[in-house]
């Protein structure tokens, strides 16, 4: 089960809007893994569901070209049967793998020491985290996400839950068309820290408690949701200022929501404390925990199919903090009036001027954009690709 809270409800109308897919992908496809470290130990591991074998969680073995797929254990924590660490030569070196098709997918990555995967009964794929207890807690490790399916590869490079190792994708085309996201630089993660220390400084806000040390030394930074499982009332009363003004605003204005989808757009205003947004129903002001989840209280998706196109465009509205310069959403603001607020993601912010191209998915519905617009979520994705090349510890 993956740790992260990422979601990719606004995918499908991006993908929609950027490429028309014509071919099917081929059974498998060649993923080279690239040590772009100064690091003689990297180590990688690729999980997920097999999509031609019934969705069976699995793993590709150390020789890069087996997939090993796990027998259900009788016991929690039970240790996997088969060496999956596929171990990377000195820097700059690269090596081939070969993937088939996979749902749900990560590339795993650590530097230093190999990483611990566990099972339970199911089976069930116990993977690494940043929670107290978890074995790999103070390793350096990260992952990026993937899906290579019949109709497509789509990836991206992943900051939802935290962001430490710099990594780079390059996904080529059968028709050679190539993409990147160059990610974080090398001195990355320091300026993130630096960042978020002179933030915490600024308006007296937790940021600087985002930072994780490991032996006296920055090791990642984490989410704002991260520290609530410790400090439930670490965020208390943070959104609350700017909730109130985007209530006050919208009680004598009307709000225009482009679902991107079936429900078009659709209007509505706060009425009786709530707001009121047609067939998708009335939202109540959301807490900070709320905004940071993107799924909770008022974020919650169901049975509506309206409101659950609606969450992904308010939700990435809030956490950008551009409600109040604009009247649609999200057609109505450009990435360059995104966290202009005092009060707003500052851990997006940051990891967004940090990237090299300023693309990297910050919180979970980062991937919304304006119709037309530009991905600001680090994704790439192809119909037909022929490779696809991640580099651990940049490009």
């Amino acid at each position: 089960m993956h740790s992260g809270s990422r979601k990719h409800a606004a995918q499908d109308s991006t993908v929609n809007r950027q490429q028309v897919i014509k071919a099917a992908t081929q059974p498998t496809l060649t993923v080279t893994l690239k040590n772009a470290s100064a690091s003689n130990s990297v180590f990688v591991y690729i999980t997920g569901q097999a999509l031609d074998n019934g969705n069976k969680p699995m793993f590709l073995q150390s020789d890069g070209q087996t997939v090993y797929y796990p027998a259900s254990p009788s016991q929690t924590g039970t240790p996997l049967a088969a060496d999956v660490a596929i171990s990377l030569g000195a820097p700059g070196s690269s090596k081939n793998v070969v993937i088939p098709r996979i749902a749900g997918g990560r590339v795993w990555f650590s530097i230093g020491e190999k990483l611990t995967f566990k099972l339970n009964p199911g089976p069930g794929v116990v993977e690494p985290s940043t929670n107290a207890g978890d074995p790999n807690l103070n390793l350096h490790w990260g992952f990026c996400e993937f899906t290579y399916n019949a109709d497509q590869l789509f990836a991206n490079i992943s900051a939802v839950d935290f962001i430490s190792i710099p990594v780079g994708l390059t996904l080529t085309g059968s028709n050679g068309k190539v993409q990147t996201v160059p990610g974080l630089p090398s001195d990355g993660l320091k300026k993130i820290v630096d960042a978020l220390r002179a933030q915490a400084s600024s308006d007296g806000r937790p940021w600087d408690q985002l930072v994780y040390p490991a032996n006296g030394e920055p090791l990642r930074v984490l989410s704002p949701l991260k520290i609530m499982d410790t400090k439930p009332d670490a965020w208390n009363g943070y959104w609350d200022s700017y909730v109130d003004q985007v209530w006050n605003r919208f009680t004598g204005n009307d709000m225009t929501i482009n679902t991107q989808a079936a429900a078009g757009n659709i209007k509505g205003r706060v009425i009786n404390g709530n707001l009121s947004l047609g067939s998708a129903g009335s939202f109540q002001k959301p807490n900070a925990r709320d905004i940071w989840t993107c799924s909770e209280g008022p974020f919650q998706t169901g049975d509506n199919g309206a409101r659950n196109a609606v969450i992904p465009r308010l939700a990435a509205a809030f956490n950008r903090s551009t409600l109040l310069d604009a009247t649609e959403f999200p057609n109505g603001s450009q990435p360059d009036s995104y966290y202009k607020n005092a009060v707003t993601n500052h851990y997006a912010r940051v990891i967004h001027q940090t990237i090299k191209d300023g693309r990297g998915y910050a919180f979970p519905y980062d991937d919304v954009v304006p119709d037309g617009g530009s991905d600001v979520a680090g994704t790439v994705f192809d119909g037909n690709p022929s490779n696809w090349t991640i580099s651990i510890g940049g490009n």
